[in-house]
């Protein structure tokens, strides 16, 4: 497994017609197109794989064609050393984690320039984000060991020209930062006393990094650990002193690859394509050994044996992973009572039953399961990675469900856990409470669901819940939450227009503006937020910029209590009719007729077949809701259970 990062061998090898598949994108149908850039990305790509692929999206998105389901996001770039040659890594690499990717450089060395002048290619772009790239040489730090004072100060100014460039960037170029940690030399001053001496460069460069990621937590940056991925590889291999002395390469060039898929990955996480949930099956992936076969006793996990303990290694990610918000799930091939046995009797399992939002153990193949777990959680495919030790059942199901992401596993299952974290389906840029609690979330809807089934009436039903929706204006706690579902949200989302966060935070103070963050919560627990609101005024009537809902919560009338919300602040400030757009993707058929089922009325349809709906707001306004009305920053008492 030594070439695990250097080749990225999660990826499965690249198709013996890579080339003449790459040709064929200038005439592939517009229906097609998007997709098979994706799946040509999702290979194991040489540098010269990546240019081919990147010359090709660079062509496709020239020509203005549509690239759906990519996302496109415009990435500027500005270093102290020669990135150049990273870009078509960059483009490329991004379309594997579906976002189509165009890039903005400055000049070599052009850093503090391309920030501060308004009129600078980077920030005439208004790029989505800007990656800055400065290495140990591109920040004012130099040994001065032993020097307390003089230490400090060097970290001081380092942070200053950090501050100085994000504040530029974000005020002539409406954008954020993406800031690289910094991956420290490999040389030591003193060896092991290093790290305890005041002014190392380790010490300075430990520090410095330390502060960048406070900088992040605060100004509303995003931090790319270039530092943990040199480090992961060895800080010896990745820097290249011939490469930096003859091309000012700032790594070396054999790990652009490796590179470039973490960048891809974090700005596909900016976009909302990171994974949410996790596919495990169970035979020789969670335990050593077939448990139909060899029963309870013989399956192989626990202290004590190699095989076992890796595999537990596994399930520990696993619960890892959980309570980061991953929600966990399980398809097997086996019979129920007989999987669910190793879960409730093993005294070994790390994994418990209360660990799995839906567990899928029978006969039919995994791919059908995983379609099936996929609808029960009202998740698109897209959102799930699946874990699968076996070669044929990972090829059935790339060639059955190809937005799922499988990782390529090796044969020792020792090396199982760190692939699955090697791949970062995970991604995130954000850690709310609510990230926390997903899976729960999960989990109690499948307790709902249960009761869902025994209640004699929908009403009574959704009486029993006891919900409150909690509706407030956006607001700089929510910030970051808001942010990230306005960008990962698909399916019910009427728009699908994304918002960067400096965007978002703007909404807050625009009186021109009327927002509304959702949360749910009922007897079983707190859904968290479930639906963001965004209103502009034109005249007498308020227009639905951005509706969006987590699918979780369909079926409980959230979406009544969502436009009633709208309508009741409507009138208060003198507005009589509301009107919303539905903007058909690829994702977001479920919503087609959301506005025609709240009792809006149809008045247009354009040539791309948006369709713009109206409601007066005395016909949006209900009285039977099920839930109890709670408010929150509009300085007005909650309500009482309207049914």
């Amino acid at each position: 497994m030594d070439d695990l990062y250097e080749n990225l061998s999660w990826l499965p090898a690249a198709p013996q017609d890579f080339s003449e598949r790459c040709r064929r994108l200038d005439n592939l149908d517009a229906a097609h197109l998007g997709e098979e850039i994706r799946q040509l990305a999702s290979y194991s790509l040489t540098e010269g794989q990546l240019g081919r692929l990147s010359k090709r999206i660079d062509v496709a998105i020239d020509a203005g064609r549509n690239l759906s389901p990519l996302s496109s996001f415009k990435l500027g770039v500005i270093s102290n050393s020669n990135i150049d040659l990273v870009k078509p890594l960059l483009i490329a690499s991004a379309a594997r984690h579906r976002v189509a990717l165009t890039c903005v450089s400055s000049d070599y060395g052009q850093v503090m320039q391309s920030a501060l002048d308004p009129g600078s290619a980077i920030n005439k772009a208004h790029c989505d984000a800007v990656l800055v790239c400065l290495d140990y040489r591109g920040l004012p730090i130099r040994e001065l060991p032993g020097d307390l004072a003089a230490a400090e100060a060097c970290l001081a100014r380092s942070m200053e020209d950090v501050v100085r460039i994000s504040k530029g960037l974000r005020s002539n170029g409406k954008t954020i930062c993406i800031f690289q940690t910094v991956a420290r030399p490999p040389e030591l001053l003193f060896g092991s006393l290093d790290l305890q001496t005041v002014g190392t460069m380790r010490w300075l460069v430990d520090h410095v990094n330390r502060k960048l990621a406070e900088h992040a937590v605060s100004s509303g940056d995003l931090l790319l650990d270039t530092a943990a991925l040199a480090e992961t590889v060895g800080l010896g291999r990745w820097h290249n002193p011939t490469q930096w002395n003859v091309a000012k390469i700032p790594f070396d060039a054999r790990f652009g690859p490796l590179y470039a898929d973490h960048v891809g990955r974090l700005v596909g996480a900016v976009r909302g394509k990171s994974k949410r949930a996790l596919v495990l099956d169970l035979d020789n992936t969670l335990w050593g050994g077939v448990i139909g076969d060899d029963g309870l006793d013989g399956i192989l996990l626990g202290q004590g044996d190699a095989t076992g303990e890796a595999h537990l290694d596994v399930q520990s990610a696993a619960l890892s992973l959980k309570s980061r918000g991953v929600v966990l799930a399980v398809s097997s091939k086996n019979d129920e009572d007989v999987a669910r046995k190793a879960f409730t009797d093993h005294s070994e399992m790390l994994l418990r039953e209360k660990d799995i939002a839906i567990f899928q153990a029978n006969w039919s193949d995994k791919a059908t399961n995983i379609k099936a777990i996929a609808d029960e959680m009202a998740l698109g495919l897209e959102s799930f990675a699946f874990l699968d030790d076996n070669s044929f059942e990972r090829t059935l199901v790339r060639s059955r469900l190809p937005d799922v992401a499988i990782p390529e596993l090796p044969t020792d299952p020792a090396y199982f856990a760190r692939t699955l974290f090697a791949a970062g389906y995970f991604e995130a840029i954000a850690f709310s409470d609510d990230d926390r609690k997903r899976a729960d979330f999960y989990r109690d809807n499948a307790i709902r669901a249960a009761l869902k089934v025994n209640a004699s009436d929908i009403t009574g039903y959704l009486l029993s819940l006891r919900m409150t929706a909690d509706f407030r204006p956006f607001d700089r706690q929510g910030l970051s939450r808001i942010a990230q579902l306005i960008n990962k949200s698909n399916q019910f989302n009427l728009t699908t227009r994304r918002y960067t966060e400096p965007e978002v935070e703007a909404l807050i103070d625009d009186r021109k503006a009327f927002t509304l963050q959702v949360r749910l919560t009922d007897d079983l627990g707190d859904n968290g937020m479930i639906s963001v609101i965004i209103c502009r005024q034109q005249g007498n009537r308020w227009l639905i910029d951005t509706w969006l809902m987590s699918c979780r919560v369909l079926g409980r009338r959230v979406e009544e209590a969502v436009l009633n919300e709208i309508a009741h602040h409507a009138r208060e400030l003198g507005i009589t009719e509301i009107e919303g757009a539905y903007v058909p993707t690829s994702r977001n058929q479920m919503v087609a007729e959301h506005y025609s089922k709240l009792g809006f009325k149809h008045i247009e349809t354009d040539a791309n077949g948006t369709t713009r709906w109206l409601i007066d707001i005395a016909d949006a306004l209900r009285s039977d809701l099920p839930m109890a009305i709670k408010r929150s920053g509009f300085h007005e008492l909650a309500s009482e259970p309207q049914a």
